[in-house]
């Protein structure tokens, strides 16, 4: 969809993800401590039944880094 010719002139800014994140060990999937509520992994939940509470940090998105997107032709900008 980008275009060589495109000058970006149309940009939006992309918010840092600065929420801690959680992985869980078994199914290894991504979620912010607000979204795990009530502690255990959902998707392991819903594929085994089984209520996993074993979760590694995974570091998110430095704030200090800044992204755009240009709305024209969706090429993503980092300064």
């Amino acid at each position: 969809m980008e275009s060589s010719n495109c000058q970006h002139l149309k940009i939006s800014l992309i918010k840092p993800d600065t929420d801690k994140r959680l992985q869980c060990q078994h199914c290894h999937l991504t979620i912010t401590e607000d979204e795990l509520g009530k502690g255990f992994c959902p998707e392991c939940f819903e594929n085994t039944g089984k209520k996993r509470y074993d979760f590694d940090s995974v570091s998110s998105e430095s704030p200090d880094k800044i992204r755009y997107r240009c709305e024209s032709c969706g090429i993503i900008i980092e300064c």
